[in-house]
């Protein structure tokens, strides 16, 4: 009974893990979205901006590849 108390624990804990590369989309999105905005309202400086767009997506991918990490972590762990 207590081992499947634990690994129902384990696959609560790799959900909530998981959560966190969908929501990395919704900030990859959102980084993506308020640049075009910016890059609409004055086309003269997007292109000075291009390089902060990059920086920002990737370090919303980069949270969303850490929580699948932590995910994995959890699934597996013995």
């Amino acid at each position: 009974m207590e081992g499947d108390i634990g690994q129902l624990g384990q696959y609560i804990g790799v959900g909530l893990a998981a959560l966190g590369s969908g929501l990395a989309a919704l900030g990859v999105g959102n980084v993506a979205g308020n640049f075009l905005a910016g890059a609409l309202r004055n086309p003269a400086a997007a292109g000075e901006q291009t390089a902060t767009l990059f920086i920002g997506i990737a370090f919303a991918e980069a949270l969303g590849i850490f929580s699948f990490l932590v995910a994995l972590l959890l699934m597996f762990a013995v």
